[in-house]
């Protein structure tokens, strides 16, 4: 799938190991790990079929919205736009989930 970035400090995140967002290096290799994948997924059926990336949609507001999970606290939050030949992801925060 195709990558785009909503926030310019979390595409510097992916491609800058000095980069870390106020994150911790744990969190900044989770990310850029969860990157690869998406950019190896042929499309959403692979977040699903991957139970570990907990894929899920979001509720009310943020209905338009999914998260991935990068370890039990921390969740990165896409949306997924329809794209020619692949869908696009567009990375829009890394959030707490508690």
């Amino acid at each position: 799938m195709d990558v785009e970035f909503d926030d310019d400090d979390l595409e510097r995140l992916e491609k800058d190991a000095s980069h870390n967002c106020g994150h911790a290096a744990a969190i900044v290799h989770a990310f850029q790990k969860l990157l690869r994948l998406i950019r190896s997924a042929a499309d959403e059926r692979d977040f699903r079929a991957m139970r570990s990336l907990n894929f899920e949609k979001l509720k009310g507001d943020r209905a338009h919205q999914h998260s991935m999970r990068l370890n039990k606290q921390w969740r990165l939050v896409i949306e997924l736009k329809p794209g020619t030949p692949k869908n696009i992801v567009v990375v829009i925060a890394i959030e707490d989930y508690h």
